[in-house]
């Protein structure tokens, strides 16, 4: 009689259920502003592209210049491309707080570059640039990202870059290009943007803020007679983070924050 056949055992219910793997644990940029880094849960994933979005006013360039001075002092190489105001004069505005060290830009720590210097170098003097200048736009900003090491990086503004794009078609390539690039090497980089005319939107073609992983909002609004500065974050991707609206103050040691409370008479807003 033939013997029946041995039957494969079954492992016990402990040893049957599925390992998955650790959750990754995504590198934190700290911003340096002790508010906005509690408020993203220590700090922008590392690679993130944020946009900066706020009317004319609201502390847009004094908080990235602030991110960058923060990460110099930490080591890590930090990178401003100004579109519209010359770095001489950023660097005389960025003198007046008690944060900023010149020693960072000696010794290459902080660099500053104007765009429109660049546009003049590569022959870009065109009123719309084409998508091959736009390509090298890319290229040059990815290979000085590249070659000096650069970890952080502000765009100020990709409002005015957009000037000379146009298309919306166009302006998402320019950005998921960009985005793909710098997050490539590790770059966690800010874009200033104005904000338009119409109603809900963070930028002024309404593409951008589609296309980054996270949006900082700011604006201004009165109270009690006051002008006073509100910082929001919108969206941010590869963490979680407090939608709450918080007011911030320019201060010569740098940006503080307070929760926004809503008592008093308020006109203005977003």
């Amino acid at each position: 009689m033939e013997s029946p056949r041995e039957a494969t055992p079954v492992p016990p219910a402990a040893d049957a259920r599925v390992l998955l793997s650790s959750p990754t644990v995504l590198e934190r940029c700290a911003t340096g502003i002790e508010g906005l880094d509690n408020i993203v849960g220590g700090g922008i994933p590392r690679g993130n592209m944020v946009l900066v979005a706020g009317s004319v006013g609201t502390g847009k360039t004094t908080l990235c210049l602030e991110f960058l001075v923060r990460g110099a002092e930490r080591g890590e190489r930090s990178l401003f491309v100004s579109v519209t105001e010359s770095s001489q004069k950023l660097i005389q505005n960025l003198s007046t707080f008690e944060f900023f060290r010149t020693d960072l830009i000696d010794q290459g720590s902080l660099v500053f570059v104007d765009l429109p210097v660049v546009y003049d170098r590569l022959g870009l003097g065109h009123e719309e640039l084409t998508a091959e200048e736009i390509d090298i736009v890319i290229r040059t900003i990815r290979d000085l990202v590249r070659s000096l090491g650069i970890r952080r990086l502000v765009l100020d503004s990709l409002t005015s870059v957009c000037y000379r794009i146009r298309r919306d078609e166009q302006i998402r390539d320019f950005m998921l290009r960009l985005g793909q690039e710098l997050s490539a090497v590790g770059c966690t980089s800010l874009l200033v943007s104005e904000i338009g005319p119409t109603p809900g939107r963070y930028s002024l073609h309404g593409v951008e803020e589609a296309i980054v992983d996270g949006v900082l909002l700011l604006w201004n609004t009165r109270r009690l007679g006051d002008i006073v500065r509100v910082l929001q974050v919108v969206k941010m991707r590869g963490t979680s983070h407090s939608r709450a609206q918080y007011v911030i103050e320019l201060t010569p040691i740098g940006i503080l924050m307070a929760p926004h409370l809503k008592g008093g008479r308020e006109t203005g807003g977003q």
